[in-house]
């Protein structure tokens, strides 16, 4: 099981998000934890580190993953 962590910025983000909206984002996440990549992830080019991201609707995760302690960023 991976650990969820959230920049600061993506957290001020999250919560300023409406409730409707904030359901689904939340459970995506949560499921993250499981499989931090599940179908329909795209990982994301001309980074210095791998970025993975999801589509949620006409929003976006932005994520990275720390395998060797299992750990996802939100960015």
């Amino acid at each position: 099981m991976y650990k969820i962590l959230f920049k600061e910025s993506a957290r001020k983000e999250f919560y300023s998000l409406p409730q409707k909206v904030l359901i689904k984002i939340s459970s995506a996440i949560d499921n993250l934890q499981q499989n931090p990549r599940p179908a329909g992830v795209k990982k994301l080019k001309g980074q210095s580190h791998p970025l993975y991201r999801i589509r949620i609707g006409d929003y976006r995760i932005v994520y990275s993953i720390d395998d060797s302690v299992h750990i996802v960023n939100i960015t």
